[in-house]
């Protein structure tokens, strides 16, 4: 098992990695918007928000070996259900290849996130 850690996506805000590697299966954990030269949520709306999440997922898969094509399932959590069409015109550019996905709604994300995705990817 390795475990991945970049610079180009923010440092855990808790106990726990970036990513895990194993058996050739990348396991992300969520991506929240932040920006991680400054630690701090981007912008208030949720197209931004989802572009820096977008940015730092991409930026784990890069540090990995992989990258977007690669993507085999996403969980993606929203503040508000209500950003849902916004939420997805931004992953559409992403995420061409269609992965599995689950996609909620939840009562609050940390650091008052409006979103989060966590991905599954071979490596």
């Amino acid at each position: 098992m390795n475990t991945i850690h970049t610079d180009k996506a923010p440092a855990a805000v808790g106990p726990y990695s970036q990513a895990k590697v194993v058996r050739g299966l990348l396991f992300a954990s969520g991506q929240i918007p932040l920006d991680p030269a400054t630690g701090s949520i981007v912008a208030s709306g949720i197209v931004e928000q989802t572009e820096q999440v977008c940015k730092n997922i991409d930026a784990v898969l890069a540090a990995a070996g992989s990258d977007f094509s690669e993507v085999i399932k996403t969980t993606c959590f929203l503040a508000d259900i209500a950003d849902f069409k916004a939420f997805n015109e931004v992953y559409a550019k992403y995420f061409t290849s269609k992965p599995a996905r689950s996609c909620v709604a939840v009562k609050d994300l940390p650091l008052g996130a409006l979103v989060e995705v966590e991905i599954i990817a071979e490596v």
